[in-house]
């Protein structure tokens, strides 16, 4: 699923590109993709562009009348830059966004259809699209401290829940807990302010490392190869292989459609974390520490 960084280069093309133009028409490939019924496609048409932004990890195209169109990539959907008026693909396409500059396909690989556009009137509409998650990159670390501590959650689920922090997900909250050497279930309530203050400049460092890093990949060209997997990811997509830190191999924990990457070594002193399945399958069995793997 695209996150923060991802969305932020994202965001930068597309204000490039498209301040000032005119959304000239919306189509849709599949009746799916759009979830609301008012204000119509008709309605939003024929408007100039004031501006994009984010809210959490949706993207929103905000229109002259107040009118916005929110997009939200889940996990498979992606975006693609093209000639005005280009086909929307057939197998993968969703809709097309036609400006007088350029027009953006929005395509998702999933065939669960998850992706979705919205249309929306008014400030008070769109802010009730707002999970309300604490953006990172723009609190202070006490705003920070006290989100934090205010989710009775792990840390993983806490930097990943919308309604706690925006636009973190399964990626870099693994690259983030990594760098800040911290397992991914602990429990806020049991850092020390030292920990925090740790966790929280990871997530500034982690951020905007790759924030740069896309930008960079990307040049003047659309943003094309937007993925949860990077080969210079340190742990996010690299079991058994060496944790680029200490060297151990790197762990993980599946659960639902998700998994939690790490290091033992570097986060929880060498005690393997166990996935919720295998531990009830393997029960005793189930490793303990690094060495018992060996």
């Amino acid at each position: 699923m695209p996150e923060l960084p991802d969305l932020t280069v994202y965001l930068e093309h597309l204000e490039r590109r498209t301040r000032g133009a005119e959304l000239i028409a919306i189509r849709l490939a599949s009746p799916f993709v759009l979830r609301t019924v008012t204000p119509t496609v008709a309605e939003v048409c024929g408007r100039l562009v004031r501006g994009w932004r984010r809210i959490a990890k949706q993207l929103v195209l905000e229109l002259d009348g107040d009118l916005y169109v929110v997009i939200h990539l889940m996990i498979s959907g992606r975006l693609k830059w093209d000639r005005v008026g280009v086909a929307i693909p057939k197998r993968l396409g969703l809709a097309a966004l036609d400006f007088s500059t350029g027009t953006l396909i929005f395509t998702e690989a999933s065939k669960k259809r998850r992706a979705s556009i919205k249309l929306v009137s008014g400030a008070d509409a769109l802010a009730n699209l707002d999970p309300g998650g604490l953006d990172v990159l723009d609190a202070s670390l006490a705003e920070f401290a006290a989100r934090l501590k205010s989710a009775n959650h792990t840390l993983k689920r806490s930097l990943t829940d919308q309604h706690v922090f925006a636009g973190i997900g399964n990626a870099y909250s693994d690259e983030i807990l990594l760098r800040a050497k911290l397992s991914p279930f602990k429990q806020p309530g049991a850092m020390s302010d030292a920990e925090i203050a740790t966790l929280y400049d990871a997530c500034q460092s982690v951020l905007h490392e790759w924030t740069e890093r896309l930008r960079a990949e990307a040049g003047e060209g659309f943003p094309a190869k937007v993925t949860a997997f990077h080969d210079e990811m340190a742990v996010h997509g690299k079991y058994k292989q060496p944790c680029p830190v200490c060297g151990a191999p790197v762990q993980r924990i599946v659960y639902a459609e998700n998994e939690s990457n790490y290091c033992a070594r570097c986060q929880t002193a060498g005690r393997l974390l166990a996935d919720r399945s295998l531990s009830r399958l393997l029960k005793a069995n189930w490793p303990k520490r690094l060495e018992d793997l060996e």
